[in-house]
Parts: structure tokens; sequence; C-alpha cells
């Protein structure tokens, strides 16, 4: 789509309102040509208003969408720019809805984080009733997702008013998996190809375990919740897995710890040895992700396990009496709201604790989109959204934290649900910037976050290769901790 912005620069914004509504379209910038999907965004401050108008057009049809906001309200620079660029967004979706594409179910809405709009407005003291309100009359979000989000948006406020300004949450990423699924577009080695470099990373993160729990010693921080991700973590030897174990709990004080999580997302790296380790260690609770429960579909995204592994996977994690997760992907290849309605009925007869629901995100870098394989249109993508939440509901589950993710079919979002009391710690303070997370371990980004909303981040390398030779890199980070701290 060409784009031209007249009395304005918030090109971020109409960018973001412009994929969410036209997914299949890239911004251009050339000069305006009559015969192509075009949008002319322009902002104006009057005597008591600032207004933004855009015009969308495709050849002869054309569509105007106007919105405005009172002057007075434009305080400060912070508030100026929030409610600007919200007018030029909030025009662009009023010309486009009016014209050339269906509301989506989120609205004019493009973060990642539309929960942290719902958190504010209940913080400020707004109703339940009113923040739905806000969200289906301001950002046009559908009554199902506004419910959502506020649902999701007090599972937040719950955990905000409990943690405290030396609270963090740990989390370790361990970039190996058994193999590529055809969907994933994340920083992962395969442990067949890769097993060289498990030991040399191994090393590398004890080291980085002994640096960075000195500093949160010397600094005051409290770990209220441990999560170990990737890749897969169980995808590494027994002994890797033992040796890391014990690492951490020798390193950091684990005594306040409400959540320790470990990813053992495929089933086919699961053994009773290695979930012997994780209790000995004091981890709480894993997460077991079939994805699907149709062994058509596992094949078509390269998952090397069936259905009768999660089973036996599941039977493993009960018997050891941990907490489980359990993730499911909507849209994947091959499936069908019925395909998928059988797959959440049988993970459900597994009895989790927690259950993810993704939607299916189309990343650039995943084989499902190099490919170009086929998936479940929008529509159906939609279908099988709806009976998750009915029967999630039903079951006794909440949704507990969500997020959106670019390029999802059907633009729709990713929730947590789970029974109460079940609450991920570590997914909610990621997810909302609750509190400091300090990421370890290859592809980790540590995000501190300051009582005043002060966010910061240092981002690990990302492949095991960079990260091995990480310690030239490691006292870097740790004095942008420090100064982080110092500076409260």
């Amino acid at each position: 789509m060409r784009l031209e912005l007249v009395g304005h620069e918030y090109k971020y914004a109409v960018e973001q309102i412009m994929l969410a509504l036209f997914p299949h379209e890239r911004p251009e910038y050339d000069s305006v040509d009559s015969g192509e999907l075009s949008a002319v965004s322009r902002l104006s401050l009057g005597g008591a208003y600032a207004q933004a108008v855009t015009v969308i057009k495709r050849g002869s049809d054309a569509s105007r969408g106007y919105a405005r906001v009172r002057l007075d309200k434009l305080t400060d620079e912070l508030i100026k720019d929030r409610l600007l660029s919200r007018i030029v967004k909030q025009s662009f979706f009023r010309a486009a809805t009016d014209e050339f594409v269906n509301k989506p179910v989120w609205g004019s809405l493009t973060g990642i984080r539309p929960a942290q709009i719902a958190i504010a407005a209940l913080s400020s003291g707004l109703s339940r009733v009113s923040t739905q309100r806000l969200l289906t009359r301001n950002y046009y979000v559908s009554p199902e997702r506004a419910k959502l989000c506020v649902e999701a948006a007090q599972s937040a406020i719950c955990l905000k008013n409990s943690v405290g300004p030396c609270d963090v949450v740990l989390y370790i990423g361990i970039p190996f998996c058994p193999s590529r699924c055809a969907y994933c577009s994340f920083v992962s080695n395969s442990v067949e190809k890769s097993s060289g470099l498990v030991e040399p990373f191994v090393q590398t993160l004890l080291h980085e375990i002994d640096a960075v729990s000195e500093l949160v010693a010397a600094l005051g921080l409290n770990i209220v919740a441990v999560y170990i991700g990737g890749g897969t973590p169980t995808a590494l030897p027994v002994e890797s897995i033992d040796t890391v174990l014990r690492a951490l709990g020798s390193s950091f004080d684990l005594s306040r710890t409400r959540e320790y999580t470990v990813e053992a997302g495929r089933p086919d790296t699961i053994s009773g040895k290695k979930l012997e380790t994780l209790v000995r260690y004091g981890v709480q609770r894993v997460c077991v992700n079939p994805q699907s429960m149709s062994q058509a579909v596992l094949d078509a995204i390269d998952r090397r396990h069936t259905p009768e592994d999660v089973w036996e996977a599941v039977r493993l994690v009960k018997q050891m009496g941990m907490a489980l997760n359990m993730d499911v992907i909507a849209g994947l290849p091959c499936d069908s709201p019925e395909g998928f309605q059988h797959t959440l009925d049988t993970v459900l007869q597994m009895a989790p604790e927690s259950i993810t629901v993704h939607t299916l995100s189309l990343k650039k870098g995943a084989r499902i989109m190099l490919d170009a394989t086929e998936i479940p249109s929008g529509a159906d993508v939609s279908l099988m959204l709806e009976h998750a939440s009915c029967r999630l509901r039903n079951g006794g589950f909440s949704p507990y934290y969500l997020y959106r993710q670019k390029f999802t079919s059907g633009g729709f979002e990713n929730i947590g649900w789970c029974i109460p009391g079940y609450e991920g710690v570590y997914n909610i303070a990621m997810m909302e910037e609750l509190c400091t997370v300090i990421g370890l371990g290859g592809g980790a980004v540590t995000k501190l976050v300051s009582q005043n909303g002060r966010i910061e981040r240092v981002f690990n390398a990302k492949f095991p290769l960079e990260y091995i030779s990480m310690p030239n890199k490691l006292e870097s980070k740790l004095e942008k901790v420090r100064m982080f701290y110092d500076e409260r």
C-alpha cells in the first residue's frame, strides 16, 4: 500500500494499523499511483481540537475516516504523542472498515499487550463493565475480546500487587530442540546436528549463572519465579539438565520462589529419569506441548512424536506430582475446526492445570511460509478459538494472560487459560512487564523494569556459537543491570 503522511511523523502508528487491517500489503512511500491501494494520513491542529483524517483509495473507490482529540488533553509530550498517535490510527481504521475490510476482532489495537489498556483503566478505578465499554467504544474491540482483556488484566493486577521493587523473575534460555517444527522461527539448534555444542554451551551457562547470582545477591534481589525455556530444555541429556539445575539451586537463593517451571514441550524428549531430576531440584511445573492430537497434523508440522507419546509423557508428569501446562495451536496445516475440537477435548481429558491456546503465527523464517503450505482460513481459525473459549470456560478454566503477535492467522491472539490458583507467574510478569526478568542462556532477554515504568533491555547472543563466546560481553551486561538498580 502506498502511504503519504501529511502534518505528522507517526509513521509507525500508520504502518501498524495498515498491517493489522491489510496483512498482505507492505508500506511504500513513492508517489501515489491512483490505480493501486493508497492512503493519505493527515493531522492538523485547530483552535480546540487536533484532527486526523485518512483517505484510502483503490481506483475509483475511496473512503474517508476522521478522529479528533481536544487540545487541552495534550498535557505533556508523552500524553500528546500517545493521543495523537491514537487518533491517526483511529482515522485510518474508520476509513478502512467503512469500505475496504471487515472490522477485526481486536479493532484498532495493534500492540502485543492489549491487556495493558485494561490494567491502566482498572487501576484508575474504572469498573470491569466500564473498562470493557472503553475497549469496545474507543478501540472497536469485539465484546468477547474485551472481556478476555479485562479478565487477563485482573490477573495481572493481582500479581502486580504482590511483587515489590526487589522481586525479579529468572529466565534461562536453552536454544536446543530435537528438530525444528515447520511453524517455528525461534533460534534453536537441533541436538542431533549440534551435539558438540551442548557441553560448551552448558559450561558457558554455568559461568553466567555464577556471575549473575553474585550480582543478584549484592543488589538484594528476590527471585519469585524461575522459568527454563528455549528451545526445548529437556532435549538436553539428563546429565546436562542435572548440571544446570544443580548450579541454579546452589548459586541463587530460591527460597522465595513461588513457581519453578521447565519447558518439556516435546513429548519425545521426556523420560522418567529427566522428570525425577527436575523434581529433585524443586521444579513444580512442566509444559508438555502436543500442539495437536492429530497424527496427520503432527506429520505436517514435523513434530516427531505421536499422540500416544503425549499420553505417556502426561502419565509420567502426573506420576511425579507436578503441575502441568499444555499448549495447542489453532490454524495448523491439515487441521480443521473438527480436528482442533478433538485435540482440545483430548487434552482436557489429561486434566492439565493450565492450557495455552496459540494462534498460528506466520513468521518469515518458518518452513510453512517458505514452502507456501496451505493452512486453515481465518474463518476456520475463528471457529477453533470460539470452541476453545466455550469449552474451557465450561471446564472451569479462566483466561489469565494473553498476547498478540504479528501475522497471526485471522489476526487473533494467544491466551493462557488455567484453573484457579495455577496462574503462571512468569507468563504474567513477562508479558505485562510487572517486574524485572533476568535472562540467562542463549537468546535470553533481560528486561529491567522500574516501579515508575522505565524499561531497559539487555540481549544475550541468540545462537549457541555466539553465546559460547559471551564471556567477553558478560561484564557489560552485569554493569547495565548494576547501573539500572543504582539509579532506581
